[in-house]
């Protein structure tokens, strides 16, 4: 194994008894991947698929005019560069963004032809707004301050079907449900009460029977039962009824009549009939029997039965046969007729039922029946009724299913077909109530929905897709309105497109959104770990209050996909979880694991991913299965995974094998060496409180690691990774210039890397971010080599806390209950020494009376106070300052009193001004006692720079000279 150059310097051996497979992948992946698929930046116009942005501006554009006489087309957008870069944007308080340029193009048509002839074409580039960029380390920095956005676990679209579990009705009774849920658009519910009746709900409103539904699609009352419904045939002669008999259906029912064959009675009257009743029925080759009145009695007519002779109604369909019936249809010489094939035992008569109590008789009353439910108090007409029927799931503006969607509906419904439309089709809303009706039966089970096969993650990308698509359906409303004078006026596309309602809608995202969250900037991990993070709560999920005890809990299917032991102890727990360390989102939104394939109880080193979906059916077995020397499964038995319960199995039925033993954990439980012997609650509460390590003066490698800290401190970004190989040319406290290996250089591309060092930078928590050298000139480094510590980091791992030696004992009392004693030598050698840097913020305003003035010259104060300030009146750099001092220096105008004629006199003469200010300098907090670190001027455009802050901007095009200069020195080496 190649050591990196750091890791030579300290090289760790490990215990662990198995070889690592597959090595950890890149921890901020989840951020960076979900945001650049969002961009697709650098891609080509034609290679862009339908994701993010792109698919975006698909789904609003064309926008045609109301009256179809211009259109606006969308061409292709590109993103232009950031006005400042990242750390410009920190220190101003800015975003760090870039601007949306969108080529449309304006098509007039000619109003008098009667086809669309095209009149004329403008296609011009438009601005929509600025797009926050993600930086290198997967955060985004708004208003100056880093935020990340969280990822959210949220339930799937599609069709799932459940029970109440018994809690609604008194009785206990199972009531059984389905539930379609679109990605936007209204949701469609069925369920049945607890008289067995199918009803439906749109958007959780009232509920009308489900016949309603099928009648305002088109279905006729004898539609709906062939559809619902196997029929049975009769036929009447003046012997009685002749039944056509298929044996398996009468199975379970008690006979009523003695059934005979050959002469032979197969089951008497009064007896149950079994599976060998059927088999000697079948052998008997019974194909039709002569049934009593009574048989048929009872049972509901499959369709009209209508007079031959005078055309005349008898008994409408669904109708059930009475003794007065069956005498009508005698005397009316009815000779054949069919019934619904209904049992108790598992066909049940729901649909049959429903149809009775549904009172619409026309598609349009069912359409109506729906308007008045949707719009209460509305009056309906038959075009409003209509057009709202179809808008709800018919409409591609108001209802989509998603990809996500259509696989997960067609999955369950056992379809081959994976892919389709976003919206429903009749034979989907069909299928989904013969769904239904089946679970009823017994025939299928129902969803689980907190199997992350049934949750998805929403990720950055996708949640900022949704915010633009927001911003751009409010312009095209605007657009719509303008586009009817887009030719009168002469108008461009520029003129028609206001990008005001894009911009706030992101702004509000970035800024405000419940996901969007400041920074956890305590240490690397706490960086890494928020990122990592998934949310069930925010825009679109549950609430803390309304979040039970199922859906916190942990699940099989969490295995390998999201951490067990990682989550907060609060009102949040289980709500919010944290990724596994191998865990990935697939193209579908679905967590997904890496196992290793098993072939006849041999382990290859074939990797394969699977979702919770996917592995249901397969052995798994686990990381620590033993093996020999050729990777062959050497155990009779072995403990394994199978539909989501653990079972021994033979080696045989194997068929993947976890990669790695950290794989059910997160990256800061993984941090936890002899995490296996921890009891559960410890060690939550252990994975939690690492991420609130402060950064000590001198971070101190952890003597025992577990072999992923070097991971976590190079992902997280706070260590400086070199981005090719070479030789180290100079070396300071701040910057690092590297002179390139030849073959790493491409043409046209400079030989010289330079590091600038962050030196004392404030986090988001207040706490010190520093870099410090690892390198000498003269030593040759490799690309991915750690050339720079940063906080919490030794040698490029990740070191939080000190080794120190601990006895658990006590000492006179002195340490009851939760108190601590520590050596003198733990507080003279610093080692829980932090640093914590504040920052002060002075403004200089313009006042009523006159502008306020930073200065030295502060009246009423002695020599020794403004001891630390510059001529400026501004603290240097380098200042101990204690509680009270003052560190900028400000006057501002006082409100003028009425002065004598005497005293106007005297001040005209002698210019007395001190009296007229007062001091308004900014002092140093009373908990405060430090070194100043930095100081900066922002003065705003026009108004004159004064010393200091020439001073400043004369440092910084300095350290600009010094790195052109190190770069040119090396280029004019390797040429002369």
């Amino acid at each position: 194994m190649a050591y990196a150059f750091t890791e030579k310097k300290r090289i760790r051996k490990s215990f662990g008894k198995r070889p690592d497979v597959m090595e950890v992948p890149y921890l901020l992946a989840i951020q960076l991947d979900s945001f650049r698929e969002f961009l697709q930046q650098g891609v080509a116009m034609e290679d862009r698929k339908s994701t993010g942005l792109q698919a975006a501006f698909n789904s609003i554009f064309p926008i045609e005019a109301y009256s179809g006489s211009a259109a606006l087309e969308y061409v292709s957008y590109r993103l232009g560069t950031p006005a400042f870069d990242v750390l410009e944007c920190q220190q101003r308080g800015m975003t760090f963004a870039a601007p949306l340029r969108v080529k449309v193009r304006l098509v007039i048509y000619d109003k008098t032809s009667k086809n669309k002839v095209v009149k004329d074409i403008k296609e011009q580039e438009v601005y929509m707004g600025d797009i926050p960029l993600m930086t290198d380390n997967g955060t985004f920095v708004i208003n100056g301050t880093e935020r990340v956005i969280v990822s959210q676990l949220h339930r799937s679209p599609g069709v799932f079907f459940e029970h109440d579990k018994g809690k609604t009705h008194s009785s206990g009774k199972l009531l059984f449900s389905a539930r379609v849920i679109p990605y936007r658009g209204s949701w469609l519910d069925f369920e049945f009460d607890h008289k067995d009746l199918l009803y439906v709900r749109i958007d959780r409103r009232r509920k009308l029977p489900a016949t309603i539904l099928l009648r305002s699609l088109g279905y006729s009352s004898k539609e709906m039962l062939d559809l619902f419904f196997e029929m049975e045939n009769f036929s009447c002669s003046d012997d009685g009824f002749q039944f056509e008999v298929i044996p398996e259906r009468l199975r379970g029912e008690v006979a009523s009549f003695n059934i005979e064959a050959n002469g032979k009675t197969i089951v008497e009257s009064g007896r149950k009939i079994t599976a060998r009743h059927i088999r000697q029925m079948d052998e008997a080759d019974i194909s039709s029997l002569a049934v009593p009145a009574e048989f048929v009695i009872g049972r509901v007519l499959g369709q009209d039965l209508i007079n031959t002779d005078t055309g005349e109604l008898i008994a409408s369909a669904n109708d059930e046969i009475t003794d007065e019936l069956l005498a009508q249809m005698q005397e009316e010489g009815v000779t054949e007729f069919t019934t619904l094939y209904i049992n108790e035992l598992n066909r049940g008569g729901y649909l049959s039922d429903t149809l009775r109590n549904d009172s619409a008789a026309s598609q349009l009353e069912a359409q109506v029946e729906i308007y008045r439910m949707m719009r209460p108090g509305e009056p309906p007409t038959q075009e409003s009724a209509e057009n709202l029927f179809h808008s709800l799931f018919f409409s591609f503006d108001r209802y989509d299913l998603s990809a996500v969607g259509r696989m997960k509906f067609n999955r369950r419904l056992a379809r081959e077909e994976l892919t389709g439309e976003g919206i429903l089709s009749n034979e989907d809303i069909v299928e989904v109530m013969r769904t239904l009706i089946n679970i009823k039966d017994g025939h299928g089970l129902v969803d689980d929905i907190d199997n992350l096969g049934n949750r998805r993650i929403r990720s950055v990308g996708e949640m900022a897709e949704n915010q633009f698509r927001i911003g751009l359906v409010r312009v095209e409303r605007a657009v719509k309105e303008r586009l009817n004078l887009a030719e009168s006026d002469g108008l461009m596309p520029q003129e028609l497109i206001n990008a005001k309602p894009i911009s706030a809608a992101i702004k509000e995202f970035f800024g405000s959104s419940q996901l969007s969250q400041f920074m956890d900037q305590v240490n690397p991990l706490s960086e890494v770990t928020h990122k990592r993070r998934i949310s069930a709560l925010g825009p679109g999920g549950l609430t803390r209050e309304r979040a039970g005890f199922e859906v916190r809990d942990v699940h099989p299917t969490h295995y390998g996909r999201v951490c067990p032991i990682e989550t907060p102890e609060g009102p949040n727990i289980g709500l919010i979880n944290t990724l596994a360390v191998y865990a990935r989102t697939n193209n579908y939104g679905f967590l997904e694991t890496p196992y290793r394939k098993v072939n006849d109880g041999q382990v290859t080193d074939e990797i394969v991913y699977l979702s919770a979906y996917d592995e249901i059916n397969f052995h798994i077995a686990q990381a620590s299965a033993n093996t020999d020397e050729k990777g062959q499964l050497n155990d009779d038995l072995l403990s394994c995974r199978y539909q989501n319960e653990f079972t021994m199995a033979t080696p045989d039925v194997i068929e993947y094998m976890d990669v790695s033993p950290r794989q059910i954990v997160s990256v800061a439980a993984s941090l936890i060496p002899f995490l296996e012997h921890d009891d559960a609650n410890r060690a939550l509460m252990g994975a939690n409180m690492q991420r609130q390590a402060v950064p000590t003066m001198r971070a101190e490698k952890p003597l025992v690691g577990t072999g992923i800290e070097r991971d976590v401190a190079v992902d997280s970004g706070v260590a400086v990774v070199a981005k090719r190989g070479g030789m180290v040319d100079f070396v300071d406290g701040s910057r690092i210039v590297v002179r390139v290996n030849d073959n790493e250089t491409a043409a046209g591309e400079s030989g010289v890397d330079i590091y600038n060092m962050t030196k004392y930078t404030r986090s988001n928590q207040n706490t010190c971010i520093n870099q410090r050298p690892l390198v000498k000139p003269g030593n040759q480094i490799a690309r991915g080599d750690v050339l720079a510590d940063g906080p919490s980091t030794d040698m490029g791992e990740l070191a939080l806390g000190q080794n120190l030696t601990v006895a658990f004992m006590p000492w006179n009392g002195y340490n009851f209950e939760d108190s601590i004693l520590i050596s003198e030598r733990v507080v003279e050698e610093d080692r829980y020494t932090t640093i914590h840097i504040e920052e002060l913020t002075c403004m200089a305003r313009d006042t009523k009376l006159g502008p306020e003035e930073i200065t030295a010259d502060i009246p009423n104060v002695g020599e020794s106070a403004l001891g630390r300030l510059d001529e400026s009146g501004i603290v240097y750099i380098g200042a101990e300052v204690q509680p009270g001092d003052i560190l900028v220096g400000k006057v501002t105008p006082k409100g003028e009193t009425q002065l004598t004629p005497e005293e106007k006199l005297l001040r005209a003469i002698f210019g007395e001004k001190a009296s007229d200010v007062k001091d308004t300098s900014l002092r140093a907090k009373s908990s405060m006692a430090g070194t100043v670190v930095d100081v900066r001027i922002f003065t705003r455009d026009g108004i004159k720079k004064d010393k200091r802050s020439l001073d400043i901007e004369q440092l910084e095009l300095d350290d600009v000279r010094k790195n052109l200069n190190s770069r040119k020195a090396i280029i004019e080496q390797d040429i002369f």
